[in-house]
This record gives C-alpha cells, sequence and structure tokens, in this order.
C-alpha cells in the first residue's frame, strides 16, 4: 500500500474507532446488503469520517462513486485510503474549478440509483443534464444550502425523484450543525492564523444552528460577540442569549474577526469593506465562497498577497488591511478538520440509514423533499446513548396513563 494510502488508513481506522453508531449500521449492512447491486454517488467533504460512510456503503453491496463536495476540503490521505478499497475517488485538496466540476460530472456519469450529496450540487447537475430521472432512486442531502436547492426545485415541480431532508433530522442540525460547527470553525480559524481570539471583537453572520454553535463556542473562549441578522426572531433569541446584535455596516467598523454562516451571499460586501478595522480576519463557515464578496474585495483593494498558508492580506488605498482566510471557502474543512467524529458518527448514521430507505422504497416515494423518518431519527438518538454513557429513565404505569389522558388537571 503506498505511503499516503497507508497513512489515511490509519487515520479512517482512528474515525472508525470513535464511530459506534455507524459502525453498528455498517456491520448490519454487511450481512443485509441493502446495496447490492446498486450504484452509489457521493460527493461530500472527502476526510476521514466520509471514507467511513464510503465504506460502509461498500460494505452493503453498493459500487460506491465519491468526489469533492469542495475543491479545498479533501484530505488526501483519506481520499488515497478510498481508492486504495477499491472506491471511485475523484478528490484531491486544492483542486481547480475545471476538476472540481469533472469530479460532479464522474458522480454523474457512474449512472447512480441512490445520490449522497452535500449542497445539491450532483442533484443540480442531475437535473440539467438528464432529460428524467432516469436510473435515480432518490437523494440525500445534509446541508441547509442543499435543502435550500432542492426546496427551490420543488416548489417549481421541477424535482423528478425524492429527496430525504437529513439536514432538518434533529439529530443532525441539533448537534452537527451547532456543536459540530461550533468546535471545527474555532479548529480552522487557530489552523489558519495562530491568533489569539479572547478579548476581541468577533461578529458572527447569521443565527440559525450553526451560527449559535460558532457564537457559543466564541464566547467560550473569551471573544467579545456580536451577531448579525435580517430575521426578528433570531436577532431576538440571540439578545436574549446575551450576544449584541447590529447591523453588519456597524459590527465591521470594530470587528476583529467575521464569520459568515448564512448560506446567502454577498455577506460581507463594498460597503463593509469601506468601513472595516484595520487587520480585520474575513472567514466563511456557509457551503460556498460567495459569502464574501471577492469580486468586491479585490475591487477595493490596492494590492493583495499571500502571507500565510490560506490566509491573504488584501491592502486598501487608506492603508487598512483584510486578511480572507481559504480563499472564502469552509474555514473549518479548508483550514480545520471538520467537525469532531463522534459528531459526524450521528449525521453519517442518518445518512446510511436515509441512503438505505432510498434504495428500498425510493421509486415508490414521491418526488418531493422529504423528512427523514422519525424512526430512523429516533434509531440513531437510541443508539448514541450507550457510547455518551446515557441512561434514561422509564415512565411509570401511571405516568403513561396520564400522559395518554385528555382529562389530567386535578
Amino acid at each position: 500500500m503506498p505511503r499516503d494510502a497507508e497513512a489515511g488508513r490509519l487515520k479512517v481506522d482512528w474515525a472508525r474507532a470513535h464511530m459506534p453508531v455507524l459502525e453498528s449500521i455498517r456491520a448490519r449492512f454487511e450481512k443485509e446488503r441493502p446495496f447490492e447491486g446498486l450504484r452509489l454517488s457521493l460527493v461530500l467533504h472527502l476526510e476521514a469520517k466520509t471514507a467511513a460512510l464510503a465504506l460502509a456503503f461498500q460494505a452493503g453491496g453498493g459500487e460506491v462513486h465519491i468526489a469533492a463536495g469542495n475543491p479545498l476540503s479533501t484530505d488526501d490521505d483519506a481520499a488515497a485510503a478510498l481508492h486504495s478499497a477499491g472506491v471511485d475517488v475523484h478528490a484531491r485538496k486544492g483542486m481547480s474549478l475545471p476538476e472540481y466540476r469533472a469530479g460532479v460530472q464522474a458522480m454523474l456519469d457512474a449512472r447512480p440509483q441512490v445520490i449522497v450529496d452535500d449542497g445539491a450540487d450532483l442533484v443540480a447537475l442531475a437535473h440539467t443534464s438528464l432529460p428524467d430521472r432516469g436510473e435515480i432512486l432518490g437523494s440525500t442531502e445534509e446541508t441547509t444550502t442543499g435543502i435550500t436547492r432542492l426546496r427551490a426545485l420543488e416548489r417549481s415541480g421541477k424535482l423528478r425523484f425524492p429527496a430525504i431532508d437529513v439536514n432538518d433530522a434533529q439529530m443532525k442540525h441539533l448537534f452537527d450543525n451547532r456543536y459540530g460547527c461550533g468546535q471545527s470553525v474555532l479548529d480552522g480559524l487557530f489552523g489558519a492564523t495562530n491568533l489569539l481570539l479572547a478579548g476581541r471583537v468577533a461578529v458572527v453572520a447569521g443565527y440559525g444552528w450553526c451560527g449559535k454553535g460558532i457564537a457559543s463556542r466564541l464566547r467560550g473562549i473569551g471573544a467579545d460577540v456580536i451577531v448579525t441578522e435580517i430575521d426578528p426572531v433570531r436577532a431576538l433569541e440571540a439578545r436574549l442569549e446575551g450576544f449584541r446584535v447590529v447591523p453588519m455596516l456597524d459590527a465591521a467598523r470594530e470587528a476583529n474577526l467575521i464569520v459568515t454562516a448564512t448560506g446567502n451571499r454577498d455577506i460581507v460586501r463594498e460597503e463593509h469593506f469601506k468601513v472595516l478595522k484595520d487587520g480585520c480576519v474575513l472567514s466563511n463557515a456557509g457551503h460556498f465562497d460567495i459569502e464574501v464578496s471577492k469580486g468586491d474585495l479585490e475591487g477595493l483593494a490596492v494590492s493583495h498577497a499571500r502571507v500565510r498558508p490560506q490566509v491573504e492580506e488584501y491592502r486598501f488605498p487608506d492603508g487598512r488591511r483584510a486578511y480572507l482566510l481559504a480563499d472564502g471557502r469552509l474555514i473549518n474543512l479548508a483550514t480545520g478538520q471538520g467537525h469532531p467524529v463522534e459528531i459526524m458518527d450521528l449525521s453519517f448514521a442518518l445518512q446510511a440509514l436515509s441512503a438505505e430507505r432510498i434504495a428500498k422504497e425510493g421509486r415508490s416515494m414521491a418526488s418531493k423533499v422529504h423528512a427523514v423518518p422519525v424512526e430512523i431519527d429516533r434509531a440513531v438518538a437510541m443508539a448514541a446513548l450507550g457510547p455518551f454513557g446515557i441512561g434514561l429513565d422509564e415512565p411509570t404505569e401511571a405516568q403513561r396513563k396520564y400522559a395518554d389522558s385528555w382529562e389530567g388537571g386535578t
């Protein structure tokens, strides 16, 4: 085995040793072979935890193909390990955009019956390249951005096959989006900058589940956190959690760090760059590299230079500097290691079981966005209790009867 593949195998083995829920699913897949004779195309951030998912599909009899979900999010060692295990891999760290798009195209060329997507790039390509659903039974999707695209297809009546919304399952957004992003974004920030964040003003754009986790963890290490929002309910929630909530134009004037987590475009743009505090670090935790407007940044700057790996300095005419991390791409994967292993165990368990549902029932499911079935969500929760050392109380018979009664009262 080549050296990089062996190094990758060790990383994957480490991940699998800390992913007990997915490993239990893999063991069942190996016996029941639910993907026998099926082709699965995965477009995901390819690192050790993702490799564990791909190998679980392979153990279930599937012919597995995988491409990078982002040009900067591949761990080359893990990709090499997957390739050595017989998985068709189209990913490397630092891919050009044409290479990235070619990888997604290769996933469609593999004629998949089951799609496992992150950002809906493969589903979008299928809808622009195929005259109908062809052999595709359905897809699963684990990001807010991807679900937004799928729901737009559904609203327009153009969604051609069922898609399971893994992102909004309780065992995904309550843990992956909050605790996963909270830890992995800080991991990426530290890895890219080696700067002290305690005592600094940190701005979090967006107070969805990802933003909540990021804001909480930044405050936990001593940052002075400001939140920006467009939704009045989330804005009020952030304020009652103790964060200042102001428009980005005001926040940019005092920010030492900005992290975007909205899933939308141009969150930090020309008007903000014009008032940005000198030395501000700009980073993105959303799926695509559109939240910090690189076009506006380049248009305003008189010079820019790479000052550290994955850190680009932009200098404005008045001498102020801004530092863009990872070219505006996902900070937690471009300069970090992604979400913690135990968190991805939960998310990938949902992906695995949802893909199994597609494999078994996709042809009979309506062409719409489906919630993860409650029994799958609960099964993952129950399977996770033991590894986390959690015990539950059992309701008494009297409590069961009371809960089932409409009378209640005294």
